[in-house]
């Protein structure tokens, strides 16, 4: 059983839940209140925490911004909030995926489970790769940029590993959400773009002040190297 932890006020939410990802093989353990969640994701014994956004206590991006400075489990933010600034912040600020209700419970456990397979360290025989000093670890979910290490989520880890391999070669949206997300693209969603705004914060720019990662109009984006023959 894949152990949940669902921090929700809503506790009818809570115990359908309960219930429909027990039939998925996993265990939900639900907190309703923020700063007792909190503490709860942050004795380690879950995989994965859903949150909602209005609590009583810390507010649910109070405590992504913990979990997140102090190395919780991966995120998903599930509420029910539609707005694009809500979804944009919350992904800004670390979150690994973002549900808004109502949903089905297939879907949920399909994103849960998109989540950790990216969050689980990669298979021995994808070694290490290294490009324009940025190095990636598949085996230790490592990020290094210049040998200086890079504290980045999941989603973040698999899309910089999909553009580091690929360079030079554009990678376009669609196959960036399926590999990285784990779900189909839909134009006007701005989880990928988001996702790839935050590692071009963390990576910063090459020194002669270019992008790791750029744009490719009409396709997607690229991981640049510095020059043509740069391994």
């Amino acid at each position: 059983m894949i152990p949940v932890l669902m921090i929700d006020d809503d506790r009818d939410l809570c115990g359908l839940l309960e219930k429909s990802l027990g039939n998925e093989s996993m265990a939900l353990e639900a907190v309703n209140e923020g700063s007792m969640g909190l503490d709860v994701a942050l004795k380690g014994e879950h995989d994965i925490v859903l949150l909602d956004i209005n609590l009583p206590g810390l507010t649910g991006f109070e405590v992504l911004r913990e979990l997140r400075r102090r190395g919780g489990p991966p995120v998903v933010m599930l509420t029910g909030r539609d707005g694009e600034l809500d979804k944009v912040l919350g992904l800004e600020m670390g979150a690994d995926d973002y549900l808004t209700k109502p949903f089905s419970t297939r879907e949920l456990a399909a994103r849960i489970r998109a989540v950790l397979r990216r969050a689980s360290p990669r298979p021995a025989r994808r070694g290490p790769v290294e490009v324009s000093g940025v190095f990636v670890d598949p085996g230790r979910m490592l990020v290094r940029r210049d040998g200086e290490a890079i504290d980045v989520t999941s989603a973040e880890f698999s899309l910089l590993e999909l553009l580091v391999r690929r360079s030079p070669e554009a990678v376009g949206r669609e196959e960036i959400a399926r590999h990285v997300l784990g779900k189909t693209f839909i134009p006007l969603d701005r989880s990928v773009d988001m996702h790839v705004c935050n590692l071009r914060q963390k990576l910063g720019r090459h020194p002669d002040g270019d992008e790791y990662i750029k744009t490719v109009r009409g396709t997607g984006y690229v991981f640049c190297r510095r020059s043509p023959h740069d391994a």
